[in-house]
């Protein structure tokens, strides 16, 4: 038999009505016993004796054995979980940047206390990557994770590839329709795909990495010239995370632009919808699809780790149990496309080989090898108006290998 939640949901915004909406429609034996929101005067659609603007009023209610937590403020919500877990609450969360930056802290408090935290909804909405990795995967060498984890980014280079729109109106389509935020840099500039890639590493590798070791760029530089390229070699511009076992000691996480091509799946991920891609040693590559972002898509992920709950589910981080002597590192060699301004940005990038290069007018791009870490030391001269994708096939191995053998990622 399943027990009887009685939940203290906090935040009643797009998430928070769509997992409302989810819930009364079934007989689950799940009870919202009280709503923590952020504004008292705004008119809600339900009871107003159900709301709060008072977290005590669930962190100290003893009718409440479980919260949810779907708000925006990172630290905010990191004092919330942490203090339920701490009192013998579980939680589930769909903050995938809260979770991300104190995921040790969080791991440990669940072992500590004996408390569940569950977040499905925390990466890539609709789509069950997490439970997978857990329980499907959990005895399964991974060669590599990767894929389309933001709706927004992905809304905007849809727009641009197949309906023309430049990048500003795109955005500005993505933001009136609240794909994008005000400020979308979380989306644009590849950081919410870091955060999400974190967590899902964590399941698939046993590694924990802070957000702030991975690399991330985004597509806030892209040009009409970048969708041209693509269009002349029959190829799309996706913001791709990647989390990638380069040996048997060393993983490597990044999100880049990728050019990908018509055989790949992810070339058909449209709009607002994600797609993850598992390549396995035995299972051989998988793929997952669904919608990324939307309050019923991520609602639903939120509504299945609440019903595990009533059955007592834990993440078991079987692979940070199992894992041995494997370290993150951002020693890999990548091939990229780099359209710049800037000659000497070339020079300092210091690419280990270049195989194409072009000039025409306002328009110059190279493509070769080059390590992660120089683009990490000259970040602050990438982010200006040069733009860099992932180009033809994307190799890395380690550097003690690099002269002996190309692993293909992708």
């Amino acid at each position: 038999m399943s027990k009887k939640l009685t939940i203290g949901l906090f935040g009643f915004g797009v998430v928070g009505q769509g997992l409302h909406d989810i819930i009364k429609t079934k007989n689950l034996n799940i009870e919202i016993v009280k709503i923590c929101i952020k504004d008292g005067s705004k008119k809600r659609t339900l009871p107003a004796e159900l709301f709060t603007t008072d977290k005590e009023d669930l962190l100290n209610n003893p009718e409440i054995n479980t919260i949810v937590e779907l708000i925006n403020d990172t630290e905010a919500a990191f004092e919330i979980v942490s203090r339920a877990l701490s009192t013998g609450r579980n939680v589930v969360s769909a903050s995938k940047k809260m979770i991300a930056t104190h995921l040790d802290e969080l791991i440990n408090l669940q072992h500590q206390y004996g408390t569940s935290l569950l977040y499905e909804g925390a990466v890539c909405g609709s789509i069950p990557i997490i439970r997978n990795l857990e329980e499907y995967y959990d005895n399964e060498l991974l060669h590599s994770i990767c894929g389309i984890f933001n709706g927004s980014s992905n809304y905007i280079l849809s727009k641009g590839f197949i309906e023309g729109l430049d990048y500003a109106s795109a955005l500005k389509q993505a933001q009136d329709l609240g794909f994008a935020e005000t400020d979308p840099i979380s989306d644009v500039g590849g950081f919410d795909a870091k955060y999400k890639l974190v967590i899902a590493a964590s399941h698939a590798y046993g590694v924990v990495v802070k957000p702030e070791e991975v690399f991330n760029l985004g597509i806030q530089t892209l040009s009409s010239h970048d969708l041209q390229y693509a269009r002349e070699k029959n190829l799309k511009i996706k913001l791709v995370p990647v989390a990638k076992e380069l040996d048997d000691r060393h993983v490597a996480l990044f999100v880049l632009p990728k050019f990908v091509n018509e055989t790949e799946f992810l070339y058909n991920v449209e709009y607002e919808y994600n797609g993850v891609i598992v390549q396995a040693a035995f299972a051989d590559q998988q793929f997952f699809f669904g919608k990324g972002a939307g309050g019923h898509p991520t609602g639903s992920a939120v509504l299945s780790d609440i019903a595990a709950l009533r059955y007592d589910y834990q993440y078991e981080y079987k692979k940070a149990k199992a894992k041995k002597d494997l370290n993150f590192t951002n020693d890999i060699e990548l091939n990229i496309y780099l359209r710049y301004e800037d000659d000497d940005l070339v020079d300092e990038l210091g690419f280990e080989y270049i195989h194409e290069r072009y000039y025409s007018g306002n328009y110059k791009f190279v493509i070769g090898k080059i390590n992660l870490q120089k683009l990490i030391d000259n970040q602050h001269r990438i982010s200006g108006k040069a733009f860099i994708a992932f180009a033809d096939q994307l190799r890395g191995v380690s550097l003690a290998e690099s002269k002996k053998q190309a692993v293909e990622v992708l």
